[in-house]
């Protein structure tokens, strides 16, 4: 079986041998270039052609919210998987509509970042639980219990959510489920409108904490 060609962007150098020396260890898992800063990351994507790029947001000359915009526009392909020690809610819903396809913590262990890893090559989406719990974070009013409002789905709607944590476009699901984009929309509105959420991130997120995916 082929590895995972991993790119590994941090601006941190003793960081970053850190995670390298991690993956290093793992049989599936190659790390094929290191860069330094996002722009950096983005030359050196069209050189290698990696399947997934392992990438802090805080560096210098392009940020990782900034590069990741660039990688969806440019290299739609391959798979963003940030790592971060970042935990703040806004930053992580800005990478994931910035495109990205999970947000792990540099606390995570080894374990769980060959996880994540591997399920965004695989095309899904990877959140660790503290993410996931800070995107839910609801300071202000309690929430209701998750499987009360997951009741309140119908069950094409939590098929459409689904799919749509998987990172599928609204017309994929159409033909996968044999109904209308506009079907699927108005699913998606629905489901956004129950949950009281407004973003796609903020449903990707959802399903992971809740395991549907």
């Amino acid at each position: 079986m082929a590895k995972i060609q991993v790119l590994l962007v941090d601006d941190h150098q003793v960081v970053m041998e850190g995670f390298k020396a991690r993956l290093d260890n793992e049989t599936n898992i190659e790390v094929i270039a290191t860069a330094t800063n996002g722009a950096d990351a983005l030359k050196n994507a069209e050189q290698y052609q990696p399947d997934v790029v392992l990438m802090d947001i805080s560096m210098p000359e392009m940020n990782g919210i900034e590069a990741t915009r660039h990688f969806r526009q440019h290299f739609p392909e391959i798979k963003v998987l940030i790592l971060t020690m970042h935990d703040n809610r806004e930053y992580i819903l800005q990478v994931m509509q910035a495109g990205a396809s999970g947000y792990i913590l540099k606390e995570v262990s080894a374990q769980e970042m060959v996880q994540a890893i591997e399920a965004v090559h695989q095309g899904g989406r990877y959140f660790c639980r503290l993410v996931a719990d800070t995107v839910f974070a609801a300071p202000i009013e309690p929430v209701e219990p998750a499987q009360a409002v997951l009741t309140a789905l119908s069950r094409r709607e939590e098929t459409v959510l689904r799919q749509v944590a998987l990172g599928k476009s609204s017309k994929k699901i159409a033909l996968e489920l044999g109904i209308s984009t506009r079907t699927v929309e108005t699913h998606r509105q629905n489901i956004k409108h129950k949950l009281n959420m407004n973003s796609t991130a903020e449903l990707t997120a959802y399903a992971v904490k809740e395991n549907l995916i």
